[in-house]
């Protein structure tokens, strides 16, 4: 009886969830598309800076409140990849507006075709269209060229949404290519609860859950192959979610 009234509350709650998505994407979109108008990384901080106001709102109102943990792993005066696990929809809107600064996401050009949040989307992201090769290699130096403004980037090394059961999918080496190309640090990044307020095997479903982002200490790319740096990563995230909140 529990389970069911649980299974008819996280349907209503989820409807709640896409209602009051729509509504306060609608308040924060004038002040959010007029840092089109402010060019580098100063714009992009504010967009970003926006972004956090309109999820702390949001993630309030649904009961899904977020918890940062690590920000002394982050240095003011360095610019990160940071790698992020991808469990469900809700990992996209809580990347971007809790990385410390200005920051992209490598993200579908796909969704820009969506109105009005397509615009949004765009501004938040460096766009590629993961089928075609030329836009794979194009989204590679759009990054780099990110990173040289001293942006942060975000990056889902597992690709899509990781349905398997296990702590992580294999993760991709574009990010750790990444970072040896650059040189610049990866900060691992785990999402924790998010699959709880928000299960995979379940269609329309949203539970209150409180939710958590652990910044990790930065692995550097120094001396490393792009296999090896992606196999440390990996190593990492897997024993930090293996630990328990998972």
């Amino acid at each position: 009886m529990k389970q069911i009234f649980t299974n008819i509350f996280a349907r209503f709650w989820a409807l709640w969830g896409i209602i009051t998505f729509i509504i306060t994407f609608f308040i924060f979109y004038i002040p959010s598309m007029l840092t089109y108008l402010i060019p580098g990384k100063k714009g992009q901080a504010i967009f970003i800076y926006i972004a956090k106001i309109w999820m702390n709102v949001w993630l309030a109102i649904i009961g899904c409140p977020v918890k940062v943990i690590g920000k002394e792993n982050v240095h003011k005066d360095e610019t990160y990849i940071f790698t992020c696990n991808h469990t469900t929809l809700l990992d996209a809107p809580l990347t971007c507006p809790y990385l410390p600064g200005a920051n992209k996401t490598i993200a579908k050009k796909s969704f820009t075709k969506i109105p009005l949040f397509g615009w949004y989307y765009a501004k938040g992201s460096v766009l590629v269209d993961r089928n075609n090769d030329i836009s794979r290699r194009r989204g590679f130096e759009k990054m780099k060229n990110t990173l040289k403004e001293k942006i942060h980037v975000s990056i889902f090394p597992e690709g899509t949404r990781n349905r398997t059961g296990k702590p992580l999918k294999t993760f991709y080496d574009g990010a750790f290519k990444l970072s040896v190309d650059s040189k610049h640090p990866i900060i691992p990044t785990i999402l924790y609860n998010a699959s709880k307020a928000m299960p995979n095997n379940k269609f329309f479903y949203l539970l209150p859950y409180k939710l958590e982002m652990h910044f990790l200490p930065a692995v550097y790319p120094e001396n490393l192959t792009t296999k090896e740096l992606k196999e440390k990563v990996y190593q990492i995230m897997y024993q930090e979610i293996e630990k328990g909140k998972y």
